[in-house]
């Protein structure tokens, strides 16, 4: 009876609140301040970090794949609903989406145009319609402004810019190229600390284009229901973060290159009332972190292989068997793997939301055709006479291709399938960024925040996990290829 009323109780038992941030680093910073909240009122809560930019987590919230997510008014009014509704008036849009517009955070985050001072005073540009006079200069924008309504397109046509040398970059890396005068004007947001630090100039949006940016956190509808006190936790956050106080927080991690959770842990001690006391506890060494990051990655490319490996295989033999539709099976996965693996990664979470799961689908496509084609190949490449060796014995065509075909194919196979392996290992980096975690993560972090350290932490253990697997697999053929087809293929030429 007791162990009936505990199991009970932990199928009742909420999940973790499920916190979501976009890919840079205000976005990140305040994840972990909600986190860490939740946390400290006994909530179990999780940190999907750099999800993807705004319209990713939004639909991740919506479909309930996320509970809660930082946001800004301007980004819910002209992005998310296209600018047929007010900043001041999101709460019945919002709740058509089954989302409640939870506490404002006290600051706002708008976009601006910046350039370098003395760049900006050599030709006289102060104000966004001064560039109208200059069409040769270079502009870089982050991905996500290019593309978004309230961007580059309707600040183009606001402003009636002439400009067309218009790259696409990472928001951090636009810094480094103004900084290298391979870029003359970046989108900026306000809060950014590069701003007082590299001395730049916020050019004046003198036709007011772009609206106003206030932080608040988005949260779902049902999360009340679900983790009661989940609300009156994130209430702590209303109104306590100023804007100072976050372009100090992003100038800690961006420029003194301090972890987010110990940022956010910091704020939060020194500025929340009732916050714990006492030293901060220390993030986990880069060995555990590493360790941690294995494991995740292990998992999204074993789990993987072995799907494409039991769909593969199959379809390698039906290819061999039959001609016609082995050719429509081979150009089938030919053309998956044809399709961009950031955007095949994309297409999956629409079906299977973020975390694993897309991730997982994502690689198992990807690994089909290596095992396809070489399960084809090394069937249809048997010699005739083995073949009719097996048929004058009258062999039933299932142990013939189980106990002769197969065995004779499988060089080929494994071939194949150590292909696939070792391209999942790499294609696998890009499943951080739907929150399926892996040595992309700090590839991630470390490319956001201009860290060589953190991106090598993720780029190293790949390369070495990737040549770890090429060994293994070498290692597995000396037991599953048949001994005198391992001597055969050693002999010299």
């Amino acid at each position: 009876m007791n162990a009936l009323l505990l199991l009970a109780l932990s199928a009742a038992a909420p999940g973790p609140v499920r916190v979501a941030s976009k890919t840079f680093t205000e976005s990140v910073i305040i994840g972990e301040l909600v986190t860490e909240v939740l946390e400290r009122r006994g909530i179990p809560a999780r940190h999907l970090r750099d999800l993807g930019g705004t319209r990713v987590v939004w639909d991740a919230l919506v479909r309930g794949d996320v509970d809660v997510y930082p946001e800004y008014t301007g980004t819910l009014a002209e992005e998310i609903f296209a600018g047929r509704v007010r900043p001041d008036a999101l709460g019945p849009a919002l709740a058509a989406a089954g989302v409640e517009l939870g506490p404002p955070l006290g600051f706002e985050n708008g976009y601006a145009l910046g350039m370098r001072e003395e760049v900006a005073e050599r030709l006289g540009i102060r104000r966004i319609s001064d560039l109208r006079a200059h069409p040769g200069l270079r502009f870089g924008f982050s991905s996500e402004f290019i593309d978004r309504a309230d961007g580059w397109r309707a600040l183009q046509r606001a402003y009636g810019l002439p400009q067309t040398q218009v790259r696409g970059l990472e928001h951090e890396l636009a810094y480094r190229g103004l900084r290298s005068g391979a870029l003359d004007v970046v989108d900026l947001y306000s809060t950014d600390p590069e701003i007082q630090a590299e001395h730049l100039r916020v050019l004046e949006d003198d036709l007011h284009h772009f609206p106003e940016y206030r932080a608040v956190l988005l949260v779902r509808a049902d999360l009340e229901r679900r983790v009661p006190g989940a609300r009156a936790a994130l209430e702590t956050l209303r109104d306590r973060i100023d804007a100072r106080a976050m372009i100090a927080m992003n100038a800690r991690a961006r420029l003194d290159r301090v972890p987010e959770v110990t940022v956010a842990g910091e704020f939060l001690r020194s500025r929340i009332d009732g916050a714990a006391t006492g030293p901060a506890p220390e993030p986990p060494g880069r060995a555990r972190r590493i360790l941690a990051r294995l494991g995740e990655h292990l998992t999204l490319v074993a789990i993987s292989l072995a799907m494409s490996i039991v769909v593969a295989v199959p379809l390698g033999v039906l290819a061999a068997r039959r001609r016609r539709i082995g050719q429509a099976v081979l150009a089938a996965v030919g053309v998956v793997q044809t399709i961009p693996s950031l955007a095949l990664l994309v297409l999956m979470i629409p079906l299977l939301g973020i975390g694993t799961r897309p991730a997982i689908a994502a690689l198992f496509l990807y690994g089909l055709l290596p095992i396809v084609r070489n399960t084809h190949a090394g069937l249809v490449g048997i010699a005739p006479d083995l073949r009719e060796s097996a048929d004058a014995l009258g062999l039933p065509p299932l142990f013939r291709l189980l106990r002769v075909e197969l065995p004779l194919a499988s060089p080929s196979i494994l071939a194949g399938v150590k292909t696939s392996a070792v391209i999942a290992v790499g294609t696998a980096t890009l499943g951080a960024l739907v929150g399926a975690g892996g040595f992309g993560q700090p590839i991630l972090t470390g490319i956001r925040l201009a860290d060589t350290g953190l991106l090598l932490e993720g780029a190293l253990p790949a390369a070495a996990l990737a040549l770890g697997v090429e060994a293994g697999f070498n290692g597995l053929e000396r037991w599953v290829v048949p001994r005198g087809l391992r001597l055969r293929s050693e002999e010299p030429p």
